[in-house]
């Protein structure tokens, strides 16, 4: 094993990460038989199998398992020692890698524009996903942050809430319990729902607060994403609990109220995850230090505040503070002079 090249190493981490001999040659620029090759002596160097091939997919072996899981901590630890070179140079240089659930894709972007232009020597590799497959990634440590609207249990992390998460009940703008006053949750549980798949973080606290009052919702269907439940809402089928910053882009128009109803918005929290005892990067580090003025930039709710209530059928967010206006007004001053 000590005669094995960190190039092989790096070839056989891109096979195990993308299941592919040819999609790790097509990320690393090599040929196919090169990649080939330098698995065959990583192979021979470890004097056990690493891959077996079941129909047409390639599975680790155990000794392959293993391999990689040593292989990400080295190439990690040579990740964090180039930071740590450039941080002493003064720059701020390397990679982000991020990991969010679907609802974060409203706000992330936004959040990361300031982050990016103060630091652009930073490249950031954003991965949207379902809860379901963020946690895999969070379990198998695949990046460096991960931003969840509900920490996951069974998982030895820690968790950090950066961000507000108002969850509201969406309808079509000609609902008959549009523009209504405190509407009862018994009446709304008549209302057939449209919801994100079993699992959802927005799905599972809603879900909860009508087993706390003796309910049951009546889910009609569930979609894969939070933009074909407001499509859905939009053509009469149905009510949903959604996050209020699905309305920040690409909602209807005129076509979705916020129904006043008892029990919403049910106040939650973003939270930035990662495993106890990962030793972060410079950049990651960064990222969290930026995370706690961060919502001032992009004039959303940090973690802890409640969202001022725009009353029903409103779509509007509410009106940044004055000190988050002046920062807002800091960052457009920043991208002016960077432009």
């Amino acid at each position: 094993m000590r005669r094995s090249t960190l190039r092989q190493l790096e070839v056989f981490e891109a096979i195990a990460r993308l299941g592919s001999f040819t999609r790790a040659a097509e990320e690393l620029f090599l040929t196919q038989p090169t990649v080939s090759m330098q698995i065959k002596k990583l192979a021979d160097a470890v004097g056990m199998p690493l891959f077996e091939q079941v129909g047409k997919k390639i599975y680790l072996t155990g000794a392959g398992r293993a391999l990689h899981a040593f292989t990400r901590e080295l190439l990690d630890h040579f990740a964090r020692f180039e930071m740590t070179l450039t941080d002493m140079k003064g720059l701020k240089r390397g990679t982000l890698r991020l990991a969010v659930v679907t609802t974060a894709e409203y706000f992330a972007p936004r959040l990361l524009g300031p982050f990016c232009l103060q630091y652009p020597g930073i490249d950031v590799s954003l991965k949207v996903s379902n809860r379901e497959r963020v946690l895999e990634r969070l379990a198998d440590n695949q990046d460096d942050l991960y931003v969840l609207g509900q920490p996951p249990e069974g998982l030895d992390v820690v968790a950090t809430p950066f961000l507000g998460n108002p969850l509201v009940v969406l309808a079509p703008a000609n609902h008959p319990l549009a523009g209504k006053k405190k509407v009862p949750l018994g009446r709304l549980a008549d209302e057939p729902f449209l919801m994100r798949e079993s699992g959802s973080g927005t799905r599972a606290a809603a879900e909860r607060l009508f087993r706390e009052h003796g309910l049951e919702m009546k889910v009609r269907m569930e979609l894969g994403s939070n933009e074909a439940i407001k499509q859905a809402i939009v053509g009469g089928l149905g009510v949903s609990v959604l996050s209020r910053h699905s309305l920040a882009l690409r909602a209807p128009v005129g076509e979705l109220v916020i129904l006043d109803v008892v029990g919403f918005p049910i106040e939650r929290q973003w939270y930035v995850v990662y495993p106890a005892g990962k030793q972060l990067s410079i950049v990651a580090r960064a990222f969290l230090d930026y995370l706690k003025r961060a919502p001032a930039f992009a004039g959303i709710p940090a973690a802890g505040r409640k969202t001022a209530d725009a009353g029903p059928g409103s779509e509007a967010p509410a009106r940044p503070r004055a000190s988050e206006r002046k920062a807002q007004a800091r960052a457009r001053a920043a991208r002016r002079a960077t432009t």
